[in-house]
């Protein structure tokens, strides 16, 4: 019942709030209304109808006056709405280009100004990633999932490194945000349904100064090493502190265990 009721209210709602959203925008041409709209309308309700009860522990580490890149686990579709209410400042996602050709979520992603990333052509993606820097340069937070998938587990899997290139080419601070729970209540590839407590705790920002300007190992390590500690401190799985960094053009999978199965 509780899965019936979810995407009922889920569907409803969106298409009721987008439409909003992209009007807001195009009468204020501002496209930080649309994100106004995703935090207080939009998501508030899909956490309501999903039975869950978000906790943030951190919240003074988020600076509203300074342009951040959050970095996050990935544990749901939830996720997202939880994020929004979390991180409380008009950032943008980094979206797989393939939901920008999808009716009005893509519309919505692309008069906001949220960026998308082209993975499976490197070329584009960079492209991509050098407007998303110089869009975050000009004062724009970003919000991104480095897993690049949810995780099926709850445990934190291997980080891709592109989006730290980003990072280190904006050269702004990099916050950790550890979400823990949201996969319990909406596991992936599911709509079963099980109300209870999602946990998000935001991090120091990380000083990407620190890091040679082609250091995106290293910086990818960082930050994760700092969501699998709070991952762990928040009754998580945590993960797996070596096999640190994905392998090329694969999800989920680290480098060091591709080139393992590559041997046998």
């Amino acid at each position: 019942m509780r899965k019936l009721f979810c995407i009922f209210v889920a569907g409803v709602w969106t298409l009721f709030c987008f439409p909003i959203a992209i009007l807001a925008m195009l009468l204020t041409l501002n496209p930080s209304r649309s994100i106004w709209v995703a935090r207080e309308l939009w998501s508030p309700v899909l956490l309501w109808a999903g039975g869950a009860k978000l906790e943030v522990i951190g919240q003074e580490n988020v600076d509203p006056n300074r342009p951040t890149i959050y970095v996050a686990n990935h544990q749901s579709t939830i996720d997202i709405p939880a994020h929004f209410l979390a991180v409380p400042v008009p950032f943008r996602y980094v979206a797989k280009t393939q939901l920008k050709w999808v009716p009005l979520i893509g519309w919505y992603l692309a008069l906001a100004g949220h960026v998308f990333i082209n993975r499976s052509n490197r070329s584009k993606a960079i492209t991509s990633l050098n407007a998303a820097a110089a869009k975050i340069r000009g004062g724009t937070s970003i919000f991104l999932y480095p897993e690049g998938t949810r995780s099926t587990d709850g445990r934190v899997l291997p980080f891709k490194k592109g989006p730290f290139a980003l990072a280190l080419k904006a050269r702004v601070p990099v916050c950790p945000v550890t979400i823990e729970g949201s996969g319990d209540l909406m596991p992936k590839s599911t709509w079963n349904i099980t109300p209870g407590p999602i946990r998000v705790k935001i991090g120091k920002p990380i000083d990407t100064t620190t890091f040679a300007e082609n250091d995106r190992e290293g910086l990818a390590r960082a930050v994760r090493a700092v969501i699998i500690a709070d991952s762990l401190s928040l009754g998580g799985k945590g993960g797996d502190v070596d096999d640190a960094v994905a392998a090329a053009g694969a999800e989920g999978v680290s480098d060091a265990r591709a080139r393992a199965l590559s041997s046998i």
